[in-house]
């Protein structure tokens, strides 16, 4: 019987818990400890991929669709593709045949080799990033407010990556805090991902958009709009030519997100009424610069 490559490896071990919440949280952490289930340089890292997963088990989005309270399809394919892009890493490392089997889980290995806070979050915003553009069908099928979160966590998750891989874009004149505030092994990063002091720990969501941004804590609205919105278009150019992922130009069209989220609803993206967000855009001016297109 052949040998199975580090690919089909990495199609088992998913398939095996694609209807096991805590099973998928399990494998996401076996992942950190590599092939030989000793590898404490990547395990730091662990932090921010594990924070992020507990909150979704207690959203229920990974449940299975014959649970009683049935999660998300789309929520659950794209936890899927992180798990098994992490996996097939895992399979490369410990010897398993077979090139990698995507630009994603190639970045995986990559960080399986080096790993530094740059290589994590090219692997993981990667693979986050190839899983939003392949479910884009599933993502029109949610309701309003899940899909208002969906383009949030998008560029929040672009922007801590930006803090870290290109620190003048996201800090302007402070870029030398920004690897700091954005490494993925320390607490801070969680300031910038949190969600869960506004999204309630149910799925689906019932209350509408308007409710939502009402309810959103203060600091968010201070880096969503102070800092991200005044350079918005430049994030995601940025991050398509690092992620080389021409698709996620489609996200975002005059200062809007648009991931599953229609123009002319552009409205919600309108910042409120504040007199420290224009403060802090004077104080941490977004500079004009330009990326070549992604390849």
């Amino acid at each position: 019987m052949p040998e199975l490559t580090a690919g089909e490896w990495a199609d088992q071990q998913a398939g095996r818990v694609r209807d096991d919440p805590a099973g998928r949280l399990a494998l996401m952490e076996r992942c950190y400890y590599g092939p030989f289930g000793h590898a404490p340089q990547h395990l730091p890292f662990r932090r921010a991929a594990r924070s992020f997963m507990r909150w979704q088990l207690r959203r229920g989005v990974l449940q299975p669709a014959f649970a009683g309270r049935p999660g998300s399809p789309w929520w659950r394919a794209v936890n899927e593709r992180i798990l098994r892009d992490g996996c097939e890493s895992v399979g490369l490392s410990g010897g398993l045949s077979g090139p990698p089997s995507s630009h994603t889980a190639a970045q995986w290995l990559a960080f399986a080799r080096r790993p530094t806070a740059q290589a994590w979050y090219r692997a993981h915003n990667g693979s986050v990033v190839a899983a939003y553009l392949e479910h884009r069908e599933l993502a029109e099928k949610e309701n309003e407010p899940e899909r208002f979160f969906m383009n949030v966590i998008l560029c929040r998750v672009l922007y801590t990556h930006a803090l870290v891989a290109a620190p003048r874009l996201s800090l302007s004149w402070l870029r030398v805090l920004a690897p700091l505030l954005g490494d993925p092994r320390l607490g801070m990063t969680g300031i910038f991902l949190q969600l869960s002091r506004v999204l309630p720990d149910r799925y689906p969501l019932s209350d509408d958009v308007p409710y939502f941004l009402g309810q959103e804590h203060g600091f968010a609205r201070l880096v969503d709009f102070g800092m991200i919105a005044p350079r918005l278009r430049q994030l995601y150019e940025w991050s398509a030519h690092e992620l080389a992922a021409p698709g996620l130009l489609d996200c975002v069209r005059d200062g809007a997100l648009t991931y599953a989220w229609r123009f002319e609803d552009r409205h919600v993206w309108d910042p409120p009424r504040s007199l420290i967000i224009p403060v802090i855009q004077r104080f941490l001016p977004a500079r004009r610069e330009s990326y070549p297109p992604p390849s």
